[in-house]
């Protein structure tokens, strides 16, 4: 029950994102998520797409350094205390959250999260015991 993250490295640059966010829409990926975190010289750009395969694919065909991570991707009751719910059942199992960022769908009444742990299977167990149902790749692509 996880999804595929493309993290993807680029130098920390004027122009740099927008170059990169030009490639994705000349070949017609759709982002379903993207969170960038950046050092002094570089940004890690991670995201979720539509199509993983495509979008790697693209990515090593203009060049860019990139990898593929297994995270969670959550559907979280759109109401005040449903993040901490899950953040909650996590933490009281020793299943500590190393990152995590929100996206969103079109589907009413739901939010979604991206977690990255150190143990997804541990994870996927505790949430779904819990009541929680992480999302797998085939889901999220249709979102």
């Amino acid at each position: 029950m996880t999804v595929k993250q493309i993290s993807v490295f680029l130098e920390n640059k004027p122009g740099r994102l927008a170059e990169f966010s030009d490639v994705l829409s000349q070949n017609d990926i759709d982002l379903r998520a993207l969170s960038l975190a950046e050092a002094e010289d570089f940004g890690i750009v991670r995201i979720i797409v539509d199509d993983v395969y495509k979008t790697s694919t693209v990515l090593k065909d203009a060049n860019y350094v990139f990898s593929i991570t297994k995270v969670l991707a959550v559907a979280i009751p759109d109401e005040p205390g449903g993040l901490s719910k899950v953040i909650r059942v996590l933490g009281d199992n020793d299943v500590n959250v190393e990152y995590m960022y929100a996206f969103i769908t079109r589907k009413k009444g739901l939010a979604y999260m991206i977690f990255r742990v150190e143990d997804n299977q541990k994870a996927v167990h505790v949430l779904q015991q819990s009541g929680i149902r992480p999302i797998c790749q085939e889901e999220l692509e249709k979102l």
